[in-house]
């Protein structure tokens, strides 16, 4: 074969694949967005949380989904859950087995283990799991993540649903920061463009994650 006819289709298996690989994300990233999730699982997270609504459940629902999107987007690396309420939904949603099990097989392809906090070392505890997160969940919102004009759903969900042991999340913090520790800052994970190493973190919370994040999932 001569090399110009070789190129070329190496050119075209190149393209073919690309475009597959874009169609299956695509349509992950929709599954995502609209799979139901089990009957009951609401009823589940209002005995953790009895003042939540219906309208607080949804939203939380959708802040849990920001989450798996944001999994998926990241090639499927390790991201930090930023939102007590989303992860304890999560929680309730992995003892449905089956169910869970069959959308983590059409939504990624494989199983999303889900790894508590207390049990992570130091290097993912202080990892970049919250900026990838972080990054994903502006994007998902069309929030410039590296200037942000306010926060995503997902790092909102507790402050706007007053979760008792709760995540806060500010833009701005650093007046925050000097009398209330508990306080972690969106700003300082604004300039993380692609959740490479050297981004800013409050390193300040003893929450288990760095700026705010507890459990999470992921390779």
């Amino acid at each position: 074969m001569a090399i110009p006819a070789l190129l070329a289709c190496l050119l075209f298996a190149g393209v073919s694949i690309h475009l597959w690989r874009r169609n299956v994300r695509l349509k992950r990233e929709s599954f995502i967005r609209t799979f139901d999730l089990p009957k009951g699982l609401f009823d589940k997270l209002v005995k953790r949380h009895p003042h939540l609504s219906l309208r607080d459940c949804q939203l939380v629902s959708h802040g849990l989904r920001q989450f798996f999107l944001a999994h998926l987007k990241s090639g499927r690396l390790y991201v930090s859950m930023p939102s007590q309420v989303a992860d304890d939904l999560w929680h309730e949603f992995i003892l449905y087995t089956k169910n869970y099990e069959q959308f983590c097989k059409q939504a990624f392809g494989r199983f999303l283990h889900h790894t508590p906090a207390t049990v992570l070392a130091p290097a993912r505890r202080n990892n970049d799991g919250i900026r990838r997160c972080w990054r994903y969940a502006c994007l998902e919102e069309n929030i410039n993540p590296k200037a942000p004009t306010r926060l995503p759903l997902l790092f909102a969900l507790d402050t706007k649903l007053g979760i008792a042991g709760g995540f806060i999340y500010a833009l701005d913090c650093a007046t925050l920061r000097q009398t209330d520790g508990t306080v972690h800052c969106g700003a300082d994970l604004a300039g993380c463009g692609g959740g490479g190493s050297g981004c800013g973190g409050d390193s300040s919370s003893d929450s288990g994650g760095d700026g705010g994040g507890g459990c999470g999932g992921g390779d």
